[in-house]
């Protein structure tokens, strides 16, 4: 049997990297919890690799209580700086404040739009902007991924930039990226 054709970025031979590409990424979600938890996760790999994060992804999981926005928004200085001892997770002082800082924000978004879910797709017109790209020519942002990042940040949020926010888009299915011949872009563009 053939191998499938999946985007360049993929780790080659890495299950957990193929799983999250072929399960995952460009899938369009409308849960608050799983917006929350890839803003913890984008927000934790600026500067390093994606294969990173999902190697830790369990630990974040753990040390951020199942990315329960209001758990986190409810994080002791204390609860906080216990994290900066933990070898599973990224040990950044700012990364670390900013996931309290961000579910703060989070649940101030929820509160005046319904849910994170319907503030965040009306940056794209509330369906999936569905691109057709070839090679290596995905861009690091968008005039979308611009405007969500400024707004983000105008209401409290850090580690936001729009390279971040962009990643986020393309994560939860804003944005489907996959190259078009990669075996998820047909399925990933027939979801809503």
């Amino acid at each position: 049997m053939a191998e499938k054709k999946r985007c360049h970025w993929v780790g080659k031979g890495k299950d957990f990297y193929d799983a999250y590409h072929d399960e995952e990424w460009g899938v369009p979600i409308h849960d608050d919890r799983t917006h929350f938890e890839f803003l913890i996760l984008e927000g934790a790999q600026a500067g390093l690799s994606w294969e990173t994060i999902l190697k830790r992804r369990a630990a974040y999981r753990k040390a951020f209580k199942n990315f329960d926005p209001v758990k986190v928004s409810r994080m002791t200085d204390a609860e906080l700086e216990k994290l900066m001892k933990d070898e599973s997770i990224i040990r950044n002082r700012l990364k670390i404040f900013a996931a309290r800082k961000n579910a703060r924000a989070f649940l101030a978004i929820q509160k005046e739009f319904g849910s994170f879910d319907k503030y965040v797709w009306a940056f794209v017109g509330d369906k999936p902007i569905v691109n057709k790209r070839k090679g290596g020519d995905i861009p690091a942002t968008t005039k979308e991924s611009d405007a969500l990042s400024k707004d983000l940040k105008k209401r409290g949020m850090t580690f936001v930039g729009s390279t971040i926010v962009y990643a986020h888009m393309q994560a939860t299915g804003l944005v489907n990226d996959h190259l078009v011949d990669c075996f998820r872009h047909a399925p990933c563009k027939r979801m809503k």
